[in-house]
């Protein structure tokens, strides 16, 4: 069967967990577009609305030998950085850092390079210029020592002059803004994180760097027979390289794709992984945050509610207008899309339904977190599959466009698809 094919008559009641009735639709759409795929690894979505949550359900394989079930953590990619954002925001109203004072002043080391104004703001919105990572390390496995990326960018120059351009630090970002909350507080960001974030919230697991004692519930890529069988044979004579679709659409946007291979693509990454032990204890918060669906899915709640969580204020409501605002809607030399980057979150991706005040953070392997302040909402969805884009891909578009329809539909009485 094709891939439309297989949704349309997918098993609708294919995952475990609860949903509440008037979320049923997304529930069962669900199902449906992981019916197909449930032997090849696992998914959960997660919902919450008006403060409460409305929908918790899972589905499918977390290893080889393993069942997903309501413990599992996923690595989430590029989805960390929305975590990691936000813990900058609690910090910035708390008093201990600011968007607009050099990072300089927090950490002197950083001035080097024509780098000696640039502020927290410029690198949660993306216009830093520090978004190659090509070319600052020799190999992959030296963003396994979180020291040595620091002391990596003490020396590494912009490639544009700071604030003048939109570039996305697609692996940067995490060493660039987790260093300068520890250079500002003098705490470590694992400690940052348990103390501003996991216990004000209770999340029930977010991580950059998996301890030792909770690897064994992340879910890991599961091979699947043709590729276990490909791995076995000799290798072949190079084949001319067959542009894809997302060179034609880097391509098409006017973009330079070395700029998207220099953000995205560090040399030596073949041995390299993420899903290894020593990837997901790895300190690199801009690709291997490791979470349950319930805890994104709760920090979005919060930031739903403008900071505001159980009675007690996590965000200032001054500094929430601040961070979720936009601060360009200029062209991004990396991303073949307008993301209208807001302080480390952008725009919510749908399928035709607007969210104007919405935003959240997306991974590379489709996974993704987001909110609505206006529709009071949040919503979280993870896998292990192993696919990848930059933009998400349809399954995390129609998630995110039922759950704003579900919610519409209890707002205003009916659905609607824009």
């Amino acid at each position: 069967m094709n891939a439309l094919t297989e949704v349309l008559f997918g098993d609708t009641r294919n995952y475990h967990g609860s949903v509440d009735e008037r979320f049923i639709d997304l529930a069962e759409q669900f199902s449906r577009l992981q019916d197909a795929r449930t032997e090849q690894g696992g998914a959960v979505l997660v919902v919450y609305f008006q403060g409460q949550k409305v929908l918790d359900i899972f589905t499918g394989k977390k290893s080889e030998t393993e069942q997903w079930n309501d413990q599992t953590l996923s690595v989430c990619y590029s989805t960390g950085k929305g975590v990691l954002a936000t813990l900058a925001h609690i910090l910035v109203s708390d008093g201990l850092i600011e968007y607009d004072v050099p990072i300089a002043h927090y950490w002197p080391e950083f001035a080097q390079h024509q780098k000696q104004k640039m502020t927290l703001r410029h690198i949660l919105s993306h216009q830093s210029g520090l978004y190659d990572i090509r070319n600052i390390i020799k190999d992959a496995r030296e963003m396994l020592d979180w020291q040595h990326m620091l002391e990596v960018f003490e020396t590494t120059s912009p490639r544009f002059d700071i604030g003048q351009s939109n570039a996305y630090q697609a692996l940067t970002f995490g060493w660039l803004v987790g260093g300068v909350l520890e250079k500002a507080t003098g705490r470590h960001l694992s400690e940052l994180m348990q103390t501003y974030l996991v216990q004000p919230l209770q999340l029930d697991g977010a991580y950059f760097g998996v301890p030792s004692s909770e690897l064994s519930r992340v879910a890991r890529l599961i091979t699947t027979r043709n590729e276990a069988k490909a791995d076995q044979q000799q290798p072949k004579a190079k084949k001319t390289h067959q542009p894809s679709f997302k060179d034609k659409l880097i391509a098409w946007t006017g973009q330079d794709p070395q700029d998207f291979q220099d953000a995205m693509i560090p040399k030596g990454m073949r041995n390299f992984s993420f899903f290894s032990d020593e990837g997901l204890q790895a300190v690199i918060p801009a690709a291997n945050g490791v979470f349950t669906a319930n805890s994104l899915s709760k920090i979005y709640a919060m930031l739903a509610k403008q900071g505001q969580w159980n009675g007690k204020v996590i965000i200032k409501p001054e500094i929430f207008q601040e961070l979720s605002k936009i601060q360009s809607f200029s062209r991004d030399k990396v991303m073949p899309i307008p993301m209208h980057w807001r302080l480390g979150y952008h725009r919510i991706i749908t399928l035709g339904k607007r969210a104007k005040h919405g935003f959240g953070h997306i991974g590379y392997n489709g996974s993704g977190a987001w909110c609505d302040p206006e529709r009071d909402l949040s919503f979280a969805y993870t896998h292990n599959f192993q696919i990848g884009s930059i933009t998400g891909d349809y399954r995390l578009w129609g998630l995110t466009q039922e759950t704003l329809r579900c919610a519409d539909q209890i707002i205003k009485g009916g659905k609607g698809w824009f």
